[in-house]
């Protein structure tokens, strides 16, 4: 099972590739989640909305051609009081669920509190926690920077962790697929 997990945002755009071994196979390292990838795509708001919603958007399939997710994690939008920031966000994870259904992956949002709770145990857990989790579980050499690296982390692995029933949907599918390449594509 491969997770592309996304931390939306036109000007930090989060997003990150997270490996569990395939069900069935007990071995301890098929059971650890493995980081295969993590960035950060970034915008300036010199230039127009467009322009940086177009450059997101190849960036997103970029990331899906190289690594062929089975499923897509997101971060679910919440309301914040600054009503530019949330819009520009929302437009943002619009691209995410846009490039998912062109690929025929399913998109899964889980929001903040969800993805804080899965990783650290606790909803309310700052950004200093997560990242320290989020470091410790898959053990990386040093902690992913910036905060929305390691927040694509976050979701990935929340989803990994949290979204079992979607995720063995997803490897039964993906199973699927790859049996339909192995035979060329006959049914």
């Amino acid at each position: 099972m491969r997770v592309l997990g996304v931390d939306p945002g036109l000007t930090r755009c989060g997003l990150s590739v997270i490996d569990r071994g395939p069900r069935g196979d007990l071995s301890p390292s098929a059971a650890k989640p493995r980081m295969v990838a993590v960035g950060v795509v970034r915008t300036t708001s010199d230039r127009v909305t467009g322009d940086r919603l177009a450059y997101l958007a190849g960036e997103l399939d970029s990331w899906l051609e190289r690594f062929e997710p089975d499923v897509i994690a997101i971060e679910r939008v919440y309301m914040a009081e600054h009503v530019p920031t949330v819009m520009t966000t929302v437009m943002a994870s619009g691209l995410v669920h846009l490039a998912g259904a062109r690929r025929g992956l399913v998109v899964h949002e889980h929001t903040p509190t969800e993805v804080k709770a899965a990783v650290t145990g606790s909803g309310r857990a700052d950004k200093a926690q997560v990242t320290s989790m989020i470091t410790r579980v898959l053990g990386l050499s040093e902690a992913p920077r910036p905060a929305d690296a390691a927040d694509a982390l976050a979701v990935a692995l929340c989803h990994v962790w949290r979204g079992s029933g979607t995720t063995r949907l997803a490897e039964a599918a993906a199973s699927e697929r790859a049996r339909l390449a192995a035979l060329g594509g006959r049914a």
